[in-house]
């Protein structure tokens, strides 16, 4: 079994990566090898070091390299095209897409986690949508649930499926706890998306992204929704 997967979501600070780690600690209690990259990032620590990619780095089962796991990082918290026009760099896609390759090679599992949303700028080579269709991977969606959600979702899988990518799966990810209607807002979300739940996160679960794991399953393995 080896699949690889590009994760995105309805906005920035959605929980993506918190979902990603979640993922690779579901794949490997299953006994699958995971691995997950975060091939552009932005913000770093005194070390010089991005928290996402550290994250998903300890949530990986195998350590691969940084020019694999994270071929860009930018210093600065701010748009990725931005920063890294601030520090006179562009961003490729060549090297993302071979990161991609090589992780597929020697992982069961590769989940690739982009930034923001789902059209990110991401410079001259385009946006976060065309790394997506660079990499030809199928998409896991998450969607953080507040008020406002369904909108961002729908027109975030309408511009999936006008890159005749394939949707594979979607995570509601439990971002505000006092969300009212919770339950009825899932459920146009299940009634609307063309793809299986795979699972819903809680707010603040016990154990972090590896106490979430068993709330989710990996594509292939939802029921429909």
């Amino acid at each position: 079994m080896k699949q690889a997967y590009f994760l995105t979501g309805t906005d920035t600070e959605i929980g993506k990566t918190f979902v990603t780690c979640a993922l690779l600690h579901r794949a490997r209690q299953l006994g699958l090898s995971a691995v997950g990259l975060k091939p552009v990032a932005a913000g770093t620590n005194a070390a010089g070091r991005n928290d996402d990619v550290e994250a998903i780095r300890a949530a990986s089962s195998l350590q691969l390299p940084a020019s694999i796991v994270n071929p860009y990082c930018f210093a600065a918290a701010i748009a990725p095209h931005l920063a890294a026009a601030e520090e006179g760099r562009s961003i490729d896609f060549a090297p993302i897409v071979s990161a991609c390759r090589q992780a597929e090679q020697v992982a069961d599992i590769v989940i690739v986690e982009g930034v923001g949303g789902f059209r990110v700028p991401l410079g001259a080579a385009g946006d976060s949508a065309d790394l997506t269709v660079a990499l030809g991977l199928p998409v896991i969606f998450v969607v953080g649930m507040r008020l406002g959600c369904i909108n961002h979702a729908l027109l975030t899988v309408e511009a999936i499926a006008a890159r005749g990518l394939t949707l594979a799966g979607w995570v509601a990810n439990r971002i505000d706890p006092t969300m009212s209607r919770f339950e009825a807002n899932l459920q146009t979300l299940q009634d609307l998306l063309p793809a299986p739940l795979l699972g819903v996160v809680p707010h603040a679960p016990v154990g972090g992204a590896g106490g979430a794991a068993s709330a989710l399953n990996l594509p292939g393995a939802a029921r429909g929704g």
